[in-house]
């Protein structure tokens, strides 16, 4: 049976030529890179190389990249981190209610230490209007962090103006991106756009999980979260895993340029809505002029879990939203308002720059017959 792989916002398929890299990095050039001998010189040259390949691809210095374990890792270092140094300027955050759990959480626990959180919720397109954070940001907010791109709709939030909308509102903030599902995707650059702070993650790219990298712009301070050797600067101490990190710089050096990528993705979005507007009581979430590469809609009466296994039988894999949500309502649909039933069933689609219109078609297919089936059960 044909698999036709459709959950790459939770993960994509690494690269061939990432994971020889990884291995040729566990067998050839095993050195640790803050040994003082050869070993350690040329592992210390393979680490620099895969971060000038990351920092070329999103468009930053490469003495700005902190290499993490992921996204996760990368969102908690900047947010615990921007709050203990500015914390003495002002207490309040302002983030968005559909963020991904990695900063919701972690600004959860700020709040549980003083701090105040405003989070600014979507419209019913599942945007965020840059008026309402605006409105929200004031002489006192030290933190702004708002993600590039919805990992559950697709959804481009309003980053790009927020450095402007901070330096007119005099907040002392520094602005915090989530950038993982837009890094490889979107013609997106932290440095031009006035970006702080900025997670990215390896696993999205077609690289290993258990890699990423946190931007930080050049003269901004932030403080660490763990206390060790001194690597990565001092703020990730740790010995670094050169061989995920290698294979994180490979897996960038071989993304093309977004706008290569965008017209195809744009077909395969409009081919799989078209298809989706055919089906009775399917509703598309997924905002119009959000990434193409996600697309998130609900399945009629059927039940997201129940949707999923019967798709899988038939080789077709999606998700009922982010893979961290462990089949919990979203959080992000229910901040777009949407009514209970349609968050229940709803099933995100998610691609990558290697899915076809094969996909699309099986997808489809699959799904009908299983509105057709399971609807009646």
């Amino acid at each position: 049976m044909a698999e036709h792989y459709l959950d790459n916002a939770a993960t994509t398929q690494v690269l061939p030529e990432a994971a020889d890299r990884a291995r040729a990095l566990m067998v050839e050039e095993f050195g640790n890179p803050s040994s003082l001998h050869t070993r350690g010189y040329k592992a210390r040259q393979e680490l620099e190389k895969a971060r000038a390949a990351v920092a070329g691809k999103l468009g930053v210095q490469p003495g700005e990249l902190t290499f993490t374990s992921g996204g996760t890792e990368g969102n908690n270092l900047a947010l615990f981190g921007a709050a203990a140094a500015r914390g003495r300027l002002g207490d309040k955050i302002v983030t968005t209610a559909i963020e991904h759990d990695s900063v919701l959480k972690a600004v959860g626990e700020l709040e549980r230490q003083g701090f105040r959180a405003v989070y600014v919720k979507p419209d019913k397109t599942g945007q965020v209007p840059l008026e309402a954070l605006e409105a929200a940001i004031d002489e006192s907010t030290i933190l702004v962090s708002v993600m590039a791109v919805n990992n559950e709709t697709g959804a481009i939030l309003p980053v790009q103006g927020l450095s402007r909308v901070i330096r007119r509102k005099k907040a002392p903030a520094l602005l915090h991106t989530d950038g993982v599902q837009a890094f490889g995707k979107l013609p997106f650059s932290p440095a031009k756009w006035g970006i702080d702070l900025c997670t990215v993650s390896a696993h999205k790219i077609h690289g290993p999980k258990g890699a990423g990298a946190l931007y930080v712009k050049k003269g901004t301070r932030i403080l660490p979260r763990a206390f060790g050797g001194g690597q990565e600067r001092g703020l990730r101490p740790g010995t670094e895993s050169l061989p995920l990190l290698g294979a994180f710089g490979e897996a960038a050096s071989r993304l093309p340029r977004p706008q290569e990528a965008l017209p195809r993705m744009q077909a395969l979005k409009e081919a799989l809505i078209e298809g989706l507007s055919a089906l009775e009581q399917v509703t598309v979430h997924s905002p119009e002029d959000g990434l193409p590469y996600i697309v998130n809609f609900s399945a009629g009466r059927v039940r997201a879990e129940t949707m999923l296994h019967f798709l899988a039988e038939k080789g077709v894999y999606v998700s009922a939203g982010s893979a961290c949500g462990k089949a919990k309502p979203s959080h992000v649909l229910e901040a777009m308002g949407l009514p209970a039933g349609h968050v229940r069933s709803a099933l995100r689609v998610s691609f990558s720059r290697f899915s076809s219109m094969e996909d699309v078609k099986a997808l489809l297919a699959a799904l009908e017959e299983g509105l057709s089936r399971l609807a009646k059960e």
